[in-house]
């Protein structure tokens, strides 16, 4: 039997369909001459405000590999990210290396389906709203789902990770 293939088949979403997770799916036409960032890009593309489209980060605790998602319009603060992990310090993991751990490029890089499982905290944030997004597992397609599946599918933890 051959293979169902669509374009729309990131691991991200596959993880989302095995699970029967609900969830909407955004695709736009990503412009690589933006300035704005893939995030800010994202959310003027859905509709929906910055604040409720997340980022996925990554860097590294105490020398180990974190997820950190945050909301487009903020920053990761790297010492909350290490303070919630039980880290002494964080910095951002280089890009190649995020890559290799998650099998997305940077732009697309979706906390959902990643390669390995990383530990993951999410901004308290996402909380806040009934529905949020997140990449999809590559630039130019978005997933809107409840933030309460997003921790459970990632096994994650909340704590206040952004600043502006």
């Amino acid at each position: 039997m051959a293979k169902k293939s669509t374009p729309s088949g990131t691991p991200a979403l596959v993880a989302l369909d095995r699970a029967r997770v609900t969830h909407t799916v955004h695709a736009y036409e990503h412009d690589p001459s933006t300035e704005v960032g893939y995030g800010l890009e994202a959310a003027a593309a859905i509709g929906v405000p910055p604040a409720q489209v997340f980022k996925t980060l990554l860097a590294l605790a105490d020398g180990r590999l974190t997820v950190g998602v945050v909301p487009v319009d903020g920053r990761l603060d790297l010492k909350a990210l290490a303070r919630a992990v039980g880290a002494k310090k964080a910095e951002m993991a280089d890009p190649a290396a995020a890559e290799r751990a998650t099998g997305y490029v940077v732009g697309g890089i979706s906390p959902l389906g990643q390669k390995q499982r990383l530990r993951t905290v999410v901004d308290e944030s996402a909380l806040d709203h009934a529905i949020v997004y997140v990449s999809a597992g590559r630039r130019g397609l978005d997933v809107g789902l409840a933030p309460a599946d997003l921790v459970a599918l990632t096994d994650a933890t909340t704590a206040a990770l952004s600043r502006d």
